[in-house]
């Protein structure tokens, strides 16, 4: 009878099961990109059509590889078989509530803002493919979260905990390493951010949360500030100084980006909101809003979504009204 993993190997294989689907399809996208010959509105439908299969596509697999990793750590931990959450496909390909076919548009519109204000077109091209490569990985992230979410709930989990991604803390960006200190509660969408390769892991009785080594983290990373920044670190918390001494991780906040739900971000840092899409093309906002509503009512008429998703349902209710009012 073969040797039952252990929840570390568990958790290592999870994560580069991840990393490896995750760098495929990043790298079938940026291919697709950078091998156009013309990037016209007729080359950017073919390129699109090529893209989001592919995607969505990567994000099952990802939502599979979570719900199977969940399920065998809880089987491990409890001793007795769990079995892994079906997924919902709409939940985990639809997370944004807006069409992906719109989504995936947005590296051509980059390029084209840069190219009318003046950017030369190899230097247009590659800001067109560095946001491919965002739109890509953050979906990725998406779908394990709201995986997740999902396969907790299933096993009954409480609370859960943030694992840091590939590298590690040696490996990570302040925002994702203080994030990781702190405990959630299962209904809430663990924060992500741009960019983020992190995973998470059940807080139980058999995994119970490590205050010590919390703690240590943290002091290591003070002790990281100082030798980054030639300055004692102050212990209050200011300036992470990881890869930017001017971060302040006091500033640390959680947002709700109206597609990605929670986000990681620094006070001060921003981004397109409902009140500046309202503002800026309420027409445009109003369809925005109804199919992101109806995208969150489907999901969780077929018995799926997450918490956050029923919370985000009178919100965008109140707002459909009130552009339809206006």
């Amino acid at each position: 009878m073969p040797r039952q993993p252990s929840p570390e190997q568990i958790i290592v294989g999870h994560r580069a099961a991840l990393a490896l689907v995750r760098s495929r399809v990043v790298n079938y996208a940026k291919t697709a990109w950078i091998a156009q010959g013309s990037y016209r509105d007729a080359d950017i439908d073919r390129l699109v059509s090529l893209i989001v299969p592919r995607v969505q596509a990567g994000q099952v697999q990802t939502a599979n590889l979570t719900s199977s990793y969940i399920a065998t750590l809880a089987t491990v931990r409890r001793g007795k078989l769990i079995k892994p959450q079906p997924i919902n496909r709409l939940a985990v390909t639809g997370g944004r509530g807006t069409p992906a076919e719109d989504v995936y548009r947005r590296p051509a519109i980059e390029m084209y803002n840069a190219l009318s204000g003046g950017a030369v077109f190899q230097v247009a091209k590659e800001m067109g493919l560095n946001r491919l490569t965002s739109l890509v990985a953050t979906d990725m992230q998406m779908s394990q979260v709201r995986q997740a979410d999902a396969s907790y709930q299933s096993i009954g989990a409480k609370k859960y905990e943030r694992i840091l991604g590939d590298g590690g803390k040696d490996g990570n960006c302040a925002l994702c390493i203080i994030a990781s200190t702190q405990q959630y509660w299962v209904g809430d969408l663990s924060p992500i951010h741009p960019g983020c390769s992190c995973s998470t892991d059940e807080i139980s009785a058999e995994n119970p949360w490590d205050v010590d080594a919390k703690a240590q983290l943290l002091e290591e990373t003070h002790a990281r500030v100082e030798q980054a920044t030639g300055r004692e670190a102050d212990r209050s918390g200011r300036d992470a100084g990881l890869n930017d001494k001017f971060k302040d991780y006091t500033k640390i906040q959680i947002r709700n980006h109206g597609e990605m739900g929670p986000v990681l971000t620094l006070k001060g840092q921003h981004f397109t909101g409902p009140s500046q899409l309202t503002k800026a093309a309420p027409i445009e906002r109003l369809s925005m809003v109804e199919a992101q509503l109806k995208s969150y009512e489907d999901v969780l008429a077929k018995g799926g979504g997450t918490d956050w998703m029923r919370e985000q349902i009178p919100r965008l209710t109140a707002e459909r009204d009130g552009l339809t009012a206006a």
